[in-house]
């Protein structure tokens, strides 16, 4: 078999190259890589002497069509490569490298980590909280787990192995005080729509409930846009509004008092699923590996919170 490949331009240039496309300008390019603008200006010259071609669309800004098209494959390509270089290391050193999203990071699985790392003492775990997915594929981590709402498909490539986790019970949640301040005013979930309740990225789930709820009409202005799960139950906690939640986020809350379920014991609240925590990583590494041992343990305490949240539910009295 012939070994030989096409020659390729200097390494540099590509860099500078994939830099540029990402970023959609010389100065921003420069400053992903950490050199000045003539320095990336140089390698993009470089570059298209080397073919005898314009990659660089200088008039309007951003790449030719032929640059578009190179790009394309020279982004993917770097990407295939550092991911493959990152994985390789994360092996040598018997990394374990977990994106996360912050809520559930913050407020279910960090605790619960250490007894990961004292079964598996060899496997380095880096927890990452953050609201981007990884992409997998490309080796960039070794696991996500994010929440997807009923409907939403989460897009992921072909290598790549995603599993439904918990199926949380989602619902409403105040300090006690304000509790106790609307408790005369809240007799079916329609009334929560006349109370300050606090959204995260949007109102998406808010709308949901209220859809699984069969209550009609239209949401006031939050009475604040939190972005984050647990940056919104810090809210409740202050008293600020009422929020959306599940047990797996609010369980150290709910047990010591620092928030209390709204429409507790009313039957005319429904118990409402609106989505799923779900797993993903390559489907090589599913069964063998840190991973394996990683989703294997993982199943433990998610079955202890799952039978801890069906108790309260049970306790609520609400109506499936």
């Amino acid at each position: 078999m012939d070994a030989k490949r096409a020659p390729l331009p200097p390494y540099a240039a590509l860099r500078a190259f994939d830099a540029y496309g990402r970023a959609g300008g010389v100065r921003r390019a420069a400053q992903a890589l950490g050199v000045t603008h003539a320095v990336v200006s140089r390698h993009l010259h470089t570059l298209e002497a080397w073919f005898g071609l314009m990659l660089i669309d200088r008039e309007n800004g951003g790449l030719t069509a032929a640059g578009r098209e190179y790009h394309a494959r020279v982004a993917y390509a770097l990407d295939e490569l550092g991911g493959a270089t990152d994985a390789l290391m994360r092996l040598q050193g018997s990394r374990l490298e977990v994106w996360c999203a912050p809520g559930f990071a913050y407020l279910w699985l960090t605790s619960r980590l250490r007894t990961f790392s004292s079964l598996h003492p060899a496997v380095a775990l880096d927890l990452r909280p953050t609201d981007a997915s990884p992409a997998i594929e490309h080796h960039q981590a070794d696991a996500d787990i994010r929440f997807a709402a009923d409907g939403a498909r989460r897009p992921v490539g072909t290598q790549v192995r995603i599993a439904e986790i918990a199926r949380p019970f989602v619902f409403p949640v105040a300090s006690p005080k304000l509790a106790a301040a609307v408790t005369d005013r809240v007799h079916q979930p329609a009334d929560l729509l006349a109370l300050p309740l606090l959204h995260e990225e949007s109102d998406l789930e808010w709308r949901l409930w209220f859809e699984r709820q069969a209550v009609a009409g239209p949401l006031k202005p939050p009475a604040a846009r939190l972005w984050q799960a647990h940056i919104s139950l810090g809210a409740a906690r202050e008293g600020q509004g009422i929020a959306l939640t599940n047990y797996y986020l609010a369980a150290e809350d709910l047990s010591e008092g620092r928030l209390v379920p709204i429409g507790r014991g009313n039957a005319a609240f429904r118990a409402v699923r609106l989505g799923a925590y779900t797993l993903a990583a390559r489907a090589e590494a599913w069964e063998r590996g840190n991973f394996a041992k990683f989703r294997q343990w993982l199943s433990e305490p998610l079955a202890v919170t799952a039978q801890e949240e069906a108790a309260l539910i049970r306790e609520s009295g609400w109506t499936a």
